[in-house]
């Protein structure tokens, strides 16, 4: 019985010809895999980076409205390299002199607790 040649049903047979079809396989695999993943994370990037714009956006206006009242708009954006360093910068437009930086928000932007403004006093 431990010869192999007498056994009909493995007449033909080749070890390694399934080889191409599990490389096939594997590799599907591997993809669905990896847009699993992608479909997982990629909701939660969107997201991320859409409230921390958003929460940017927000903080900077408060900033610009405390520190440069004479301003027409703000504007925040993210940079690797700016003055203020690795993070969100908030910048004034259309004020004296041009746009300029208010303030460095940071990576994590959060809205500012500032101080009311006193009115200015007027006399009769």
């Amino acid at each position: 019985m431990g010869d192999w040649d007498d056994e009909p049903e493995l007449a033909g047979y080749v070890p390694n010809e399934g080889v191409p079809r599990r490389r096939r396989r594997l590799l599907v695999v591997r993809v669905v895999v990896v847009l699993g993943i992608l479909c997982l994370v990629l909701p939660q990037v969107v997201t991320m980076v859409s409230v921390a714009t958003t929460t940017a956006n927000e903080a900077c206006a408060a900033w610009v409205r405390y520190e440069a009242p004479d301003a027409t708009g703000s504007s925040a954006s993210f940079e690797l390299f700016g003055d203020g360093g690795l993070g969100w910068q908030c910048y004034s437009v259309g004020s004296f002199g041009g746009g300029k930086r208010v303030a460095s928000l940071g990576l994590i932007p959060v809205s500012p607790t500032l101080s009311r403004v006193p009115a200015p006093v007027t006399e009769n």
